[in-house]
């Protein structure tokens, strides 16, 4: 259901609670390539549904997740017949919980979560979203805050299968391996905070204790990408944010969002999205619906 739509960008309305929207979809319509600045989550609960990311298509049976990162260009498939959870999320509203800022890019742009791979985490989940279902729809005291805790506390699940420490740093004894876990997540944290600015490796060593070796190598296993290629996803993630804007020019969120100079603005941002920042900005602008 896109109630409000700008080209592909979708403005998702948080009818209920803020930043918090849930319905079971039963409409046997399929939805056009559109992104949004909410995550989505889905599990279908009667029939398969299909989800296509980069012209990839992945169809999900009953019971198993599919999370869509914010940001990410996504098109949706529904069978005749069939019914699925929708969660969708501002997740800008728990970023303040230590580790949350750090998870997200291991979401992007989106996680399958099956029987093959994950049975017992798969559970954990559906678990999870079933309780937020039931708190969504009855009345109750304190549901707002009820709801954040049991959404925390799915995203809690979904970190500690992404990030299982004996996979981020083996060989290392355990309890350095937390240790490193919270050191890591800390630094992913500044990164973001501070990604406009210019930082540097040997900086971000100090700050995390290592010597410049030991910090490439683990920050690259804790995230699967380099140091700097998570800054610039950063910078991308807040160029797509400022590209939004009537009244900012090309050149104005380049230099906002941390890029020294338009033409490695528009050729980051055109490896990364597969469109230059104009024809960003003139999809996004576009009114359509």
């Amino acid at each position: 259901m896109i109630e409000t739509l700008h080209g592909i960008r979708e403005t998702v309305k948080y009818h209920d609670l803020p930043g918090i929207k849930l319905y079971l979809n039963r409409e046997a319509e399929n939805y056009p390539s559109h992104w949004h600045t909410a995550l989505e989550i889905i599990m279908p609960y009667h029939n398969s549904y299909t989800i296509i990311v980069d012209d990839t298509s992945h169809t999900i049976r009953e019971g198993e997740l599919f999370l869509i990162a914010p940001g990410t260009i996504h098109q949706l498939q529904a069978p005749l017949t069939g019914e699925r959870l929708i969660l969708l999320i501002d997740y800008s509203q728990i970023c303040n919980v230590n580790g949350m800022t750090a998870l997200l890019p291991s979401l992007r742009p989106y996680v399958l979560i099956n029987y093959e791979e994950s049975k017992q985490t798969l559970q954990t989940l559906q678990g999870s979203l079933n309780a937020i279902y039931q708190e969504y729809v009855q009345p109750s005291p304190y549901k707002e805050a009820s709801l954040k805790a049991l959404i925390i506390q799915f995203f809690v699940s979904i970190g500690r299968y992404k990030m299982n420490a004996t996979e981020k740093f083996p060989g290392i004894a355990i309890t350095k391996q937390y240790e490193y876990i919270e050191k890591f997540m800390q630094i992913c944290d500044f990164i973001t905070a501070h990604c406009t600015e210019n930082l540097t490796v040997d900086e971000l060593a100090v700050l995390a204790g290592f010597s410049k070796f030991h910090f490439i190598r683990l920050f690259k296993q804790f995230t699967n990408v380099t140091c700097y290629e998570y800054l610039i996803q950063k910078r991308i993630e807040l160029a797509e944010r400022l590209l939004i804007e009537p009244n900012l020019t090309i050149t104005q969120v380049a230099l906002q969002s941390g890029f020294g100079s338009l033409s490695s603005f528009n050729r980051v941002f055109k490896v990364s999205k597969n469109c230059t920042p104009t024809e960003y900005k003139n999809l996004n602008l576009h009114k359509s619906i």
